[in-house]
């Protein structure tokens, strides 16, 4: 049973910095991309982020681009979300996902099968 976990979420104030981990069991990740979303409160959940199953490639929504970045340790079988200067504008829960197949659109919802339960980031002014 595959299982994506986050962890890292937190209150933070405006111009600090979080660091998002999402631990993925129940198989073997590597070869697949990986994504980040998130859900801001009244507001569908949007694209952030998404690395190629090798890391050499990485993929940005504009509104992050410049002040995140996603990293991932395949032998941990773990991506990462580390997110400075963060915005108010930032708040939200933040999902990481997976797609079963491996060639997929990294900036479409749907094109990803396995999300974790989410992890709540508070960004105050």
């Amino acid at each position: 049973q595959v299982q994506l976990v986050e962890s890292g979420g937190g209150l933070v104030q405006a111009g600090g910095s979080l660091r998002l981990s999402c631990a993925a069991s129940g198989r073997t990740f590597s070869r697949y991309y990986m994504g980040w979303f998130r859900q801001a409160p009244g507001k569908e959940r949007e694209f952030v982020a998404a690395i190629s199953w090798s890391g050499t490639s990485t993929y940005y929504a504009d509104s992050v681009k410049g002040r995140f970045t996603i990293s991932r340790d395949n032998a941990k079988n773990t991506v990462y979300l580390q997110m400075n200067s963060l915005k108010p504008e930032d708040t939200a829960i933040y999902y990481c996902a997976a797609p079963s197949k491996i060639v997929i659109r990294y900036y479409a919802r749907d094109d990803y099968d396995y999300w974790g339960p989410g992890t709540q980031v508070t960004v105050s002014s």
